[in-house]
This record gives structure tokens, C-alpha cells and sequence, in this order.
């Protein structure tokens, strides 16, 4: 993405949320990108979709990151395209890491971008991020009684599943 074409999505975000969606611009990234407060992410990504200088119709990945039970955050970026418009956004947000008990949650934005389904229930199935309001928020790749999130770094692996040994 240009540096243009990423400034005139911030302004017009800004036009619309003040500076109170924000919490720091990486324009000079090699991909440039937003980092923003969770509790914006779904208005944000609603005006995203309807704003039509942004109209970004294609939510690509959503991808998390754990930074390690030392940093205590995970990370969720939002890759964003308008087809038409031919242009892409980048949003990223933080949110406190959690525990089994405790996972963190994120509003879903399923109710923007039905791929968000999909990304969703994996970031939750791996990463053990819940995401409020998600249609059938559930595990997409491991059995509905698999322990635990195995692509948290500090992730156990389980030595026997149901009397099979997985573990040598």
C-alpha cells in the first residue's frame, strides 16, 4: 500500500472517531498499519465496510500472535482489501494474553465479513481468543474436548488423548 492511499484512511477514520480509536500509526512498516484500542474494532470495521472512500469489502486473514507468557499480549491483525477500490488496510490490536480460565475476548466482526467465521474459530481453537458475539464460536480443527491452545508458546502438549498415547 502507498503512503497516501494509508494516510487517507486515517483521515478519514479520524474524521469520523477523533483520535480516540488510536493507539499508535507504523506508516513506515513494511506494510504500514494502525494499531488500535480493542473496544474499536467493530465500529471501526463497520465503517470500514460502509464508509464508501474506504468500502473495504474483503476481510483476508485475521492472524494471532502470542508474544509469549513474558509479554503477557497477544496480537490480532486484521488484513483488510477493497476489490474496487483496489487498496488494503492493515489493523492490529493487543489484548491481555489470558489463561485457560480466562481467555481474552474480542468482539467478533462476523456480523461484517462473513469470512470472519472461519478466521475466528481458528484464532480461537489455536490461540484461545474468544470472540464476543461469533455466530458458533467453537473449535475448527481440534476435537470440541481437545486441552488447552496449541499455538500458545507456552502450550503443553497433552501426553495420551481419549487412551491414545500422542506423546512418546
Amino acid at each position: 500500500m502507498n503512503l497516501e492511499n494509508f494516510e487517507n484512511i486515517v483521515a478519514q477514520i479520524h474524521s469520523h472517531f477523533g483520535e480516540d480509536w488510536l493507539e499508535e500509526l507504523y506508516p513506515d512498516a513494511i506494510q504500514a498499519y494502525a494499531k488500535i484500542k480493542p473496544e474499536f474494532l467493530l465500529p471501526l470495521c463497520r465503517f470500514l465496510l460502509e464508509n464508501e472512500n474506504c468500502y473495504f469489502d474483503l476481510l483476508n486473514a485475521i492472524t494471532a500472535i502470542d508474544n509469549g507468557p513474558q509479554n503477557g499480549q497477544l496480537e490480532l491483525w486484521y488484513h483488510l482489501t477493497s476489490i474496487p477500490l483496489e487498496q488494503s488496510f492493515i489493523l492490529m490490536l493487543s489484548v491481555p494474553r489470558g489463561d485457560d480460565e480466562n481467555l481474552p475476548e474480542v468482539d467478533s466482526v462476523s456480523s461484517v465479513w462473513k469470512t470472519a467465521d472461519w478466521h475466528e474459530r481458528e484464532a480461537y481453537d489455536l490461540m484461545g481468543v474468544k470472540f464476543t458475539d461469533h455466530p458458533d464460536l467453537r473449535r475448527i480443527l481440534l476435537p470440541a474436548d481437545w486441552k488447552g491452545h496449541p499455538l500458545r508458546k507456552d502450550y503443553q502438549d497433552q501426553t495420551a488423548y481419549h487412551g491414545i498415547k500422542i506423546k512418546y
